[in-house]
């Protein structure tokens, strides 16, 4: 048996790589199938035909084609390499949380073979495409997908970059799907602060879609990967966008979603992230934009809603570890008047602003002895509050510039 440089044996990787091009990803069914069977005997059998039939219809004519070793010198020619599970750096600590939603998709449809729509089921890869030189699973320890709108407004793309950069200084990595507005913004502001951010693509990684983003791109290879279920040439089609979504959700440890409209991909990789048990955050923006429609709703969901964000700290402390990503109280501006007692409010309330008054005076509008207003005054004097003007006590006019 022939083993390849990753340490896995060339069949296994190969067979992998003819089930990646061979059958689209998000069926429990094929997932089922390849797990129990083997990838090289499930490869096998659905060449000759002999897989069931449910299974069998899921490849349909592609079982014809073979194109694995060309997938992989295709792959090895852009810089990239296909990662299996059988591989070291397989993120499996991550993508376990796919394997139980298969369980208990499986254990909902029986033997049945109900195929549910690949859009929104919870299903561990068969293999993902890479590029980049980091290893995957080291890359996605510690990381949070930030999403968002296409047709994202000023403020969005301000806030993802900034949430972007704030995680990338804590050591964090940033996941989102490479698109333009929010993605390519919380992209950015990653590479801002030179952190590692991951592209989750629909499409062969050895292409940039969209095509303004190959820039980009080649800088995110430079501290980061882009990762896909399909193999080199495959092209974005809009039902891969949504199967994508789940994979977005589960190599990361919590989703932000910056800004969505009533209906978007961002909302559904929410979604995904809170069937998988991932957190969930939400950025607020104006109530009088559509596209902060769909963070309003996730925020306003009352049995599973979002939490609340508006910085990086905020979110480490919803997806760090108990006790060590806290984020400090917000500070508020503080004033001299916090530290005073009932009593000397009261007296400074009575001085009047302009002419001075006896303490006399003062004791009647704030309704105390005279003997009190004596012993606060020097501590009001002392904290610049009030002054002595020769004939009586007033407030002390603010500092001159």
């Amino acid at each position: 048996m022939t083993v390849d440089q990753g340490g896995v044996p060339a069949e296994v990787r190969l067979a992998r790589a003819w089930l990646s091009r061979a059958v689209e990803p998000g069926s429990v069914a094929m997932w089922r199938f390849v797990t129990e069977a083997g990838p090289v005997a499930a490869a096998a059998a659905l060449r000759a035909g002999r897989a069931p039939q449910a299974v069998q219809a899921l490849v349909g004519t592609r079982a014809q084609e073979d194109q694995g070793l060309d997938d992989l010198a295709r792959v090895q020619r852009s810089g990239g390499r296909l990662v299996v599970p059988e591989d070291a750096e397989w993120p499996a600590a991550a993508l376990h949380c796919l394997t139980l939603g298969a369980l208990q998709q499986q254990a909902e449809e029986g033997d049945r073979h109900r195929h549910r729509d690949r859009t929104t089921s919870l299903v561990p890869p068969l293999a993902l495409w890479v590029r980049g030189d980091r290893a995957l699973d080291e890359l996605v320890d510690r990381s949070v997908a930030l999403v968002g709108s296409r047709a994202s407004t000023a403020y969005g793309e301000h806030v993802a970059a900034e949430l972007a950069s704030g995680l990338g200084e804590r050591g964090w990595t940033t996941v989102s799907g490479g698109a333009f507005g929010i993605d390519a913004a919380a992209h950015r502001g990653s590479l801002a602060v030179e952190a590692p951010t991951v592209v989750v693509l629909a499409c062969g990684v050895e292409r940039a879609y969209p095509s303004g983003h190959s820039a980009l791109f080649a800088r995110v290879l430079d501290h980061g990967a882009l990762v896909s279920e399909w193999p080199p040439g495959c092209a974005p089609l809009r039902h891969r966008f949504l199967v994508r979504n789940r994979l977005i959700a589960a190599l990361t440890r919590g989703t932000v979603v910056v800004e969505a409209a009533a209906r978007s991909g961002a909302q559904a990789t929410a979604h995904r992230a809170r069937d998988l048990g991932r957190s969930v955050m939400a950025v607020p923006g104006p109530v009088t934009s559509a596209m902060s429609v769909g963070c309003h709703e996730l925020l306003r969901d009352r049995e599973r809603g979002a939490t609340l964000v508006t910085s990086a700290a905020e979110v480490v402390e919803t997806v760090g570890r108990l006790g060590e990503d806290l984020v400090p109280p917000a500070e508020r501006p503080g004033s001299a008047r916090d530290t005073l007692s009932d009593v000397a409010r009261r007296v400074l309330d009575a001085c009047p602003v302009r002419v001075g008054v006896s303490p006399e005076r003062l004791a009647t509008v704030a309704g105390c002895e005279v003997l009190d207003v004596l012993r606060v005054l020097p501590a009001l004097e002392l904290h610049g509050l009030v002054e002595w003007t020769g004939t009586g006590w007033r407030v002390a006019p603010p500092p001159r510039r």
